[in-house]
């Protein structure tokens, strides 16, 4: 079940109090009205750059923009009214220093209403999560598979085979968590590597693609619900939304096409 809030809107602090607890539950969302629809189930949404790929047909994250991200995540702050809503910081608006990081994340903050920002990045990004952190941004971390660096780590590839690349993203989950992130986000990593890093780090992780061995899962929920025409292979389909919206749109044709559309309780007439 759901945490209870006293009809508040859950926090940082309280994603950060779950570790080792009920798992927390999560999903992306761009809209007010799947905001709505999701919000009792889940602890925390994401408005994620992925909606550059899932709204707007791009094949990579990194066009996406500040002001995409804003214009998204007020509309899922009016439609939400329980779950912390995160939301992502897009690719070039941080990595320069922890000064332009800041002036993003307080924009996000201001112009959305949001109740965190998530930033891809380890030992990298310590400095600038802890820069953040210390001037009352909340910060989702994000390590193993980063989207927005898909072009220096060779495409999208399960993360952490070897070695001294499981070695690498363990030091990033704990620079991480010790920069101040109040969670952190494991993103397509090998399953033991995961069950390694959650009890490692005083944060909840959370999972996508990275197995049930962490403090809580997320997934977009238009791979989960059939809408993506792409989906990863570790996504689960809990239902098929594509199928029953050709259907419908496809009803609506013939009924227009054959002059029955609209029918005689949808056709507004003249008072008497």
């Amino acid at each position: 079940m759901p945490l209870e809030t006293d009809g508040r809107r859950l926090n940082a602090n309280d994603i950060r109090a779950r570790k080792g607890g009920e798992p927390i539950v999560a999903l992306t969302s761009y809209h007010a009205h799947t905001a709505s629809i999701i919000d009792r189930h889940v602890d925390f949404m994401l408005v994620g750059d992925t909606l550059g790929m899932v709204m707007h047909g791009l094949e990579t994250t990194l066009p996406v923009t500040l002001d995409m991200m804003i214009l998204q995540g007020a509309a899922v702050m009016r439609g939400s009214k329980r779950a912390l809503v995160v939301v992502d910081l897009p690719f070039g608006s941080y990595e320069e220093s922890p000064q332009a990081a800041f002036r993003s994340a307080a924009r996000v903050m201001k112009e959305t209403g949001c109740g965190a920002v998530k930033l891809e990045g380890g030992t990298r990004m310590a400095e600038t999560i802890h820069f953040l952190t210390q001037r009352g941004v909340p910060v989702m971390g994000h390590v193993g598979l980063t989207p927005q660096s898909f072009n220096t780590i060779g495409g999208f590839r399960v993360q952490g085979r070897e070695s001294a690349a499981a070695e690498a993203i363990k030091a990033d989950a704990r620079a991480v968590a010790d920069a101040g992130a109040f969670a952190v986000v494991l993103e397509a990593i090998v399953e033991p590597l995961a069950r390694e890093i959650t009890p490692a780090v005083a944060i909840p992780t959370i999972g996508i693609g990275a197995s049930p061995a962490c403090d809580g899962q997320i997934l977009v929920l238009e791979d989960m619900l059939g809408l993506s025409p792409k989906v990863p292979k570790f996504v689960k389909s809990y239902g098929s939304l594509a199928q029953h919206i050709d259907e419908a749109v496809s009803a609506y044709a013939r009924e227009v096409r054959s002059r029955a559309f609209p029918g005689e309780a949808n056709v507004y007439k003249p008072k008497a």
